[in-house]
């Protein structure tokens, strides 16, 4: 997986005023934890930032205020509902070698079978247990052929070397619906509307 450096600052200033003027500067508030350590409130620079975080789980090597290196994975991240820049973020403390638990994204590839199928993502991300160094950036699943009623559970997908599941092996992952044909007009509603016309 990608590592990328990011430099961060300490702040001392709390509150919405403060992340506001954060936000002002092109920088995102944000806060580092993990490890039984006291969490640490840091800025980041809001460009590089958002560049970082499209990559899914990316490993991010933080430079904090030129003093010291840590290694961190994005936890959880907050966007503004209409214009989509970063708000917040909270970032976990890792170490090489450590195993983490993400959610790595699943993607698909084939066709299903002719019938016009739908296919439900019931887990659109798949629980995991990884290196914090070595998190895969997606999995991919064949659905190719499949019709309705068929389902790929988490124990049919293949993981890399050294990744382990962290849900139920049983867990439905995608499954095939039948097309919902669409509902017919109720028997007897275009008679009555005939009948109160010539009434």
């Amino acid at each position: 997986m990608s590592e990328v450096k990011i430099s961060a600052a300490t702040r001392d200033e709390f509150g919405k005023g403060a992340a506001r003027r954060i936000r002002r500067d092109n920088k995102v508030p944000g806060v580092l934890y993990g490890h039984g350590s006291d969490p640490r409130h840091l800025t980041f620079p809001g460009h590089e930032l958002l560049m970082a975080l499209r990559t899914p789980n990316v490993l991010i090597a933080l430079d904090i205020d030129g003093k010291s290196n840590e290694l961190a994975i994005p936890k959880s991240v907050q966007r503004d509902p209409i214009k989509g820049f970063l708000e917040h973020v909270d970032l976990l403390l890792v170490k090489r070698g450590e195993k983490v638990q993400v959610e790595i994204p699943v993607q698909t590839e084939g066709e299903l079978a002719p019938g016009g199928y739908l296919l439900e993502h019931v887990l659109s991300a798949l629980p995991v247990e990884a290196e914090a160094t070595h998190i895969p950036e997606s999995v991919t699943v064949s659905v190719e052929g499949l019709e309705a009623g068929a389902a790929v559970l988490a124990k049919d997908i293949t993981l890399p070397s050294g990744v382990t599941l962290a849900v139920e092996e049983d867990a439905v992952v995608l499954q095939v619906l039948a097309a919902q044909a669409e509902e017919a007009p109720a028997e007897g509603a275009e008679g009555e509307g005939e009948a109160g016309a010539e009434a």
